[in-house]
């Protein structure tokens, strides 16, 4: 028996990554988020969004990618990331969103321990959609460290 999931995949960089749609409150355009003092690297800033306070990761920085300028393909992707009892919520910088997706849970592969080039404790599974792989992360552990997700450091400065 297959369980069937739906994933908002987005793009960074050659890579197609896929987040539970669950997870997904909205897709915004992208705009410039308010910088907050002495924050992470990959903390841009916060947005607020009809009353709501929402801050601002940029994928790439968590990631180890270089950063690139905002083309008319970034957005913001809002979400609420179950932590506890409550969410957490957050907005995640995307060079673009690509589409919601299906992807059979029985058939996600688990993230490599050796030769990877992610920390596999970000990713819950891999999975196929035709011949490209969907990285799926795991955002709880995404976001629960100040650390890149990159193994190895990125070679842009």
């Amino acid at each position: 028996m297959s369980s069937i999931w739906q994933y908002l995949t987005l793009g960074l960089d050659r890579e197609i990554f896929g987040i539970d749609i669950a997870s997904v409150h909205e897709i915004l355009d992208y705009r410039v988020p308010a910088a907050l003092p002495q924050a992470p690297p990959f903390l841009v800033g916060m947005i607020d969004v009809r009353g709501q306070s929402y801050p601002v990761v940029d994928l790439r920085t968590k990631l180890g990618l270089p950063s690139i300028p905002v083309t008319p393909s970034t957005r913001i992707i809002l979400l609420n990331i179950p932590q506890g009892a409550g969410a957490r919520r957050v907005g995640f910088v995307a060079d673009r969103v690509i589409e919601v997706t299906e992807l059979d849970q029985a058939e996600l592969e688990a993230a490599p321990n050796v030769g990877g080039r992610w920390r596999s404790r970000y990713i819950a599974g891999i999975g196929r959609k035709g011949d490209a792989f969907v990285v799926v992360f795991d955002l709880e552990a995404l976001m629960a460290g100040d650390d890149p997700a990159l193994l190895t450091p990125s070679l842009a400065a």
